[in-house]
């Protein structure tokens, strides 16, 4: 072989080797950010089974959780018996009649409970802002509400549900807010009596500053409908709640549908699948809370009035509605991931349908730059003057041929 047909035949191998390595390296790209997305991908699913199991943020208390044998009832929680620090309880009370409205903070509990309560009140909300189980002790020895409930309060997350009692219903809901994305479930328990609502949360701040406002104006029908009305308002507050969050989690799938077609990436299938965590945790709080408000409403006591389960048939309404919102997003949302997984194939296709042009325009130019290339001493063209420009004319004639092929049968974008 000369010298210059071996120069040539040397960078023809390193291109070759060249083209070798950077199929491998990509190979190994892909791979790389293969496993990122797993491992990315696994450990959001962490965090939704860690959602699933406490359905939603939980709030650390002072008392430690039930033990298994322990005795049922208040009674024998921790801590029953030592005063919370100052500061890590508050307790707001709101009494009202038709013509009078009396709102103020308490910093002496047992003194609170050892005064009289003044003739005019019609209806006392009580609310106390952070579990203790000293107080809801204290509140249970007062009001006579069962011990077991009681203790119910300050284990938590309960599942939402109406237990009745002769003289009082024991009521536990969920209270849903969203923080960057996340579900916050904070649980609500109501003590329901003919004259007085006792309500617990687990931490200050709530989403029923509109009811205290109404209770506030002398025309409102919480001045005037009793305890039940009020315990409507709450209940419907928290209902209502979930509109804004599901409509912020309608705007959030939007956005993805337009990142799926526009721009697909690994990110783009995480945000989804946060979408429909989401959505579940949405689902397991709506679905006992629509159970318990029917319950509530076809109670047959006489502790709620007829007035209040007629306003609760527009609460069990708007958790019906809300359930059928969740139940279409969550469709939209696995729609969504077989969207994107059929635009991530369609790409992938384009790619390899480019890659597979290229391949078959190069396959007949190598098999002639091969036949020429060989280390023959007798091969007729190869010593002509001619040779040279005949091989390009005929790879370059390949090449058009098979690009105007490709062209009329539509490979290319045109054609039929």
């Amino acid at each position: 072989m000369t010298d210059d047909n071996q120069h040539k035949d040397g960078r023809r191998r390193v291109g070759i080797g060249r083209a070798i390595g950077g199929v491998v390296d990509g190979a190994l790209d892909a791979a790389v950010n293969t496993a990122e997305a797993a491992l990315h991908t696994a450990g959001h699913m962490g965090k939704a089974l860690g959602s699933a199991l406490g359905m939603g943020r939980r709030h650390h208390h002072e008392f430690a959780p039930k033990k298994p044998g322990r005795p049922p009832g208040i009674e024998f929680v921790p801590d029953v018996d030592t005063p919370p620090r100052a500061g890590t309880v508050t307790y707001e009370v709101i009494d009202y009649s038709a013509d009078r409205v009396e709102r103020r903070t308490i910093d002496d509990l047992p003194a609170f409970l050892d005064q009289r309560r003044p003739d005019w009140v019609k209806v006392r909300w009580l609310n106390i802002n952070g579990l203790h189980p000293w107080v809801v002790h204290q509140l249970q020895k007062h009001y006579e509400y069962h011990t077991l409930a009681a203790e119910d309060v300050v284990n938590v997350p309960q599942r939402p549900r109406i237990e009745g009692y002769d003289d009082h219903l024991f009521i536990v809901a969920r209270m849903l807010s969203l923080h960057e994305g996340e579900i916050d479930a904070e649980q609500v328990t109501f003590f329901f009596f003919s004259d007085t609502l006792i309500t617990f949360q687990e931490k200050a701040g709530d989403i029923f500053d509109g009811v205290r406002q109404r209770i506030d104006r002398e025309s409102s029908r919480l001045r005037t409908n009793g305890t039940g009305y009020l315990l409507y308002a709450l209940l419907d507050a928290l209902v209502d709640q979930c509109f804004p969050i599901l409509e912020s989690f309608g705007d959030a799938l939007e956005t993805i549908e337009d990142h799926v077609m526009e721009n697909p990436r690994p990110k783009t299938q995480q945000e989804i699948q946060h979408v429909k965590r989401q959505l579940v945790l949405l689902r397991r709080v709506l679905w006992p809370t629509r159970q318990m408000i029917d319950d509530l409403q076809r109670d047959e006591g006489e502790v709620l009035s007829k007035t209040a389960k007629t306003y609760l048939r527009d609460v069990h309404e708007h958790a019906l509605q809300l359930i059928d919102v969740i139940e279409s997003y969550r469709e939209m949302a696995g729609g969504l991931n077989d969207l994107y997984m059929s635009v991530v194939s369609n790409r992938m296709n384009e790619i390899m349908k480019v890659l597979t042009i290229i391949a078959t325009i190069f396959i007949p130019i190598t098999f002639i730059a091969g036949v020429y290339g060989m280390n023959f001493d007798h091969i007729p063209e190869l010593h002509q003057r001619w040779a040279y420009p005949v091989f390009w004319i005929v790879c370059i004639t390949i090449t058009l041929g098979l690009l105007t092929f490709f062209f009329r049968k539509g490979w290319l974008g045109g054609g039929r």
